[in-house]
């Protein structure tokens, strides 16, 4: 089997997802011909030379649609031959187009692919693309349908995670993350994003708040109360039957950020590499999904994970750092004691609660905010993994060259 290498992965920054963030005026496929050209410039390559790009849009409608791939390929001027495909697997989908570029490298059927993902939230909100799992009622009853927030606070009841331990683990988030960003950890795959006249848009992730703390983060309500008390609780509890109630403790500060944000990543075979000139940052261990309960959703991160871990003939304590998609705070809390393994080794430069969730690129981000943090320590491996949202979960394991 050929092995798959990662040549370069760059990103943007991550702007709010509102109206008044300041990648709203910037579209999907400008987000993404940012990253084309820097990815091009930075390693001199001659893209005629890329077998395909793959690409992560979670809400793939409007001018997020119609294969936003092959789309952003023409709009980048790069070479008419490089063809493009944009799939979703939901959160994941950032994470899931390096697997799929991984495995087309390992078959030995295609030898240099770009991969990464895309999400504007502020212009194309979560939801918009609708979809049988949360708009058809008849597939709601029958596969137990509950929000993604009901089932983080599930998660929370059935560990005994309390609002302070959650809003703690937030706190942790933005400081590690304020950290840093100041000392700039995040430059090595950090592109600014620039208008059409060159002028600089975004240069850093806008979300993080280093100064929040605990009692802050108290002030806020439970986010999902409401919504559960409209029955959604009620679902939940009928599969759950070994606790009385959901206790309500997530809410915007301890929850990922709704975000614009892109990544791509350069994923080839060691002899293309080579053959270019590019010097290999590290080799792709192993990849993994699985499926799991749907109406708790997002524990799928551990047994990702030990999937992962089991093909590439290692155990979590091999792993020198995990990235763990910070959806909710007791999502990660909860893969942590599964894995057994300790905080220090988790999420060191922040997660996406202080720097938010661009749904389809976050897995592609998180690969290269784990890439950067090997090589800036001197480490060896890293996992990186999210929960999916209808109940799956992923992982890929990376070691540094």
């Amino acid at each position: 089997m050929t092995e798959a290498y990662v040549y370069d992965a760059v990103r943007t920054p991550r702007g709010k997802g509102k109206k008044d963030g300041s990648l709203h005026e910037v579209t999907p496929v400008h987000l993404l011909a940012n990253l084309f050209h820097a990815l091009q410039t930075r390693n001199q390559l001659d893209t005629s030379q890329v077998d395909d790009v793959v690409l992560g849009c979670v809400t793939p409608v409007g001018e997020q649609g119609a294969d936003l791939a092959r789309t952003a390929v023409l709009y980048s001027g790069w070479a008419q031959n490089v063809p493009g495909v944009t799939q979703s697997r939901f959160c994941a989908s950032g994470l899931e187009s390096i697997n799929l570029a991984a495995m087309k490298v390992m078959s030995g059927q295609e030898d240099l692919i770009v991969a990464g993902g895309v999400e504007s939230m502020s212009r194309w909100p979560m939801g918009s693309d609708g979809g049988a799992w949360a708009m058809d009622p008849r597939v709601n009853h029958q596969l137990a349908f509950v929000p993604q927030g009901i089932s983080a606070d599930l998660i929370a009841s059935l560990e005994g995670f309390s609002r302070h331990d959650v809003d703690s683990f937030a706190v942790r988030s933005q400081q590690l993350a304020a950290k840093a960003q100041a000392e700039n950890r995040f430059a090595k795959s950090l592109v600014p994003v620039k208008d059409v006249n060159g002028m600089i848009v975004l240069d850093h992730d806008e979300t993080v708040r280093g100064a929040t703390t605990v009692d802050k983060l108290g002030e806020l309500k439970p986010s999902f109360e409401q919504m559960g008390s409209m029955g959604f609780n009620a679902t939940a509890l009928r599969k759950y039957t070994t606790i009385e109630k959901i206790t309500h403790v997530h809410h915007a500060g301890n929850s990922s950020g709704i975000v614009d944000g892109a990544a791509l990543t350069l994923i080839g075979s060691k002899a293309k590499g080579d053959a270019l000139g590019l010097k290999a940052r590290a080799r792709i261990r192993s990849v993994a999904v699985v499926g799991s309960e749907p109406t708790i959703m997002l524990t799928g991160i551990a047994p990702a994970a030990q999937k992962a871990l089991k093909k590439a003939g290692m155990t979590a304590k091999d792993i020198d750092l995990f990235e763990i998609n910070e959806a909710f705070a007791a999502v990660v809390m909860k893969a942590a004691r599964s894995l057994d393994i300790d905080m220090d080794r988790i999420n060191v430069n922040g997660g996406s609660i202080a720097m938010g969730h661009p749904l389809g690129a976050t897995g592609a981000i998180i690969l290269a905010t784990a890439l950067d943090e090997l090589e800036r320590t001197g480490k060896t491996t890293a996992l990186i993994s999210l929960c999916v949202g209808a109940g799956m979960g992923i992982a890929t394991i990376i070691e540094r060259i």
